[in-house]
Parts: C-alpha cells; sequence; structure tokens
C-alpha cells in the first residue's frame, strides 16, 4: 500500500521524466515544429536614401593677354629665340667633322666623315685607312671641322687636313692631351712607375715646406 501510494504520489513526475529524456513529447521540440523553416528578419526603420553630391562651381581663369605683365613669364618667346641662336653645342654630324673611334680596330684614331648613309651610318675616312662606313655610336664627333665636299678624293682629304691642321689642334686641345698622357702611363713599366713615385713624394716635400714658410710670415 505504501509502495502504491508513492506511485500514485510521484508516478506523474516519474513518467513525465521519462518522457523528457526519450525526447518524447519534449518542450523543445514543440517550440521547434511551431517555429517555420524560413527565417524572417525584420526591416529596420531608419531607410538610407540615395547618396546626395554637391556639385561645386568650376574655377574659371581669364584668358592672359600678350600685354599683361604675366605673359612675359608665361611666352617668353625672345628669351627663347636668343638662347636657340647661342646655343654651345655646335658637334653636329655632317660632312667634313673629325670624329674620334671609341671602340673596335680603329680604336683612338681621328677620321672625317665624308658622307651620310642613313640615321645610323656614316662614311668615314684618313689618311692612313680605307675608307669604310661605320656606326654613329662608335664615333665621338670633335669640335674640329674641315671645308670638304661629299665623298672627296683620298688626295683632296688629305690636302684639307692639312691645310686645317687637324693634327696639332687636337694635341693641343684638351681631349687630346689626355688621351696622350693615357697611352704614355699605359707603356710604362715598373722601373719608371716607382721613378713617378719619387718624384711624387719630392713635390710633395717641397709644397710643404714652402707652405710652413707662409705660415710663419703671416704668423709673424
Amino acid at each position: 500500500m505504501e509502495f502504491f501510494n508513492l506511485y500514485n504520489l510521484h508516478g506523474h513526475k516519474v513518467l513525465n521524466q521519462i518522457r523528457l529524456i526519450s525526447g518524447f513529447n519534449s518542450p523543445k521540440k514543440a517550440q521547434r515544429a511551431s517555429k517555420p523553416n524560413t527565417i524572417v528578419t525584420q526591416r529596420s526603420r531608419t531607410q538610407i536614401g540615395p547618396k546626395r553630391t554637391i556639385k561645386k562651381p568650376r574655377k574659371t581663369l581669364s584668358p592672359v593677354s600678350p600685354s599683361t605683365p604675366l605673359a612675359s613669364s608665361i611666352f617668353p618667346l625672345p628669351a627663347v629665340s636668343r638662347a636657340l641662336a647661342n646655343m654651345p653645342f655646335k658637334r653636329y654630324v655632317e660632312v667634313g667633322r673629325v670624329a674620334l673611334v671609341n671602340y673596335g680596330k680603329d680604336y683612338g684614331r681621328l677620321v672625317v666623315i665624308v658622307d651620310v648613309i642613313d640615321q645610323n651610318r656614316a662614311l668615314v675616312d684618313a689618311p692612313d685607312m680605307v675608307r669604310c662606313q661605320m656606326n654613329f655610336k662608335r664615333l665621338s664627333l670633335t669640335d674640329i671641322k674641315i671645308d670638304i665636299k661629299r665623298v672627296p678624293k683620298k688626295k683632296t682629304l688629305i690636302e684639307a687636313m692639312t691645310a686645317a691642321d687637324v693634327k696639332n689642334k687636337w694635341e693641343n686641345s684638351s681631349w687630346g692631351r689626355k688621351l696622350i698622357v693615357q697611352k704614355r702611363r699605359a707603356s710604362l713599366n715598373d722601373f719608371d712607375r716607382f721613378k713617378i713615385m719619387l718624384a711624387k713624394i719630392k713635390r710633395g716635400g717641397v709644397i710643404r715646406q714652402e707652405l710652413a714658410k707662409l705660415k710663419k710670415q703671416t704668423a709673424s
């Protein structure tokens, strides 16, 4: 009787626990069944409208007339013409221009342009070489120019070079003197370089002595 009374009193609680454990008629399943499969999102109350772009008026520049003082700085036509007339560059590829070969078997030789073949090549000649064509990249133009016609004879070319004194002009120029010094240094042996070193040491000693004398004179 006591067991029956306990079952009657607590039987409904035990049955509910069994149902919850087994998943039958659970409150979570009931909630899932009541909800639809589709998810509906609520619309936001605030609606965003299209962006408003504020157009700023363009700044219009007033045209500058040549009579205004600003126009002289913007349109310096007379100054440009004077600069073009007084350009320091005068080495042009032309017939009679003396050039120095800077590459190849004729390196270091002075040649004369006797004709221009195209924009990349020229016909060159010299008293001690056979007339041939050469690329402009292998030629370094000099300031010396002789007065000859297109494709002259060898005899005419030699006479024009002698009359213009091309050899002396080249040797007296700074470019020619540098090349002469380079050739001399390249031909030196070890003993010659040793003598040059001693000469430089002596020269430095003389310069220091003279400088010390000048300092004493200024101090006194």
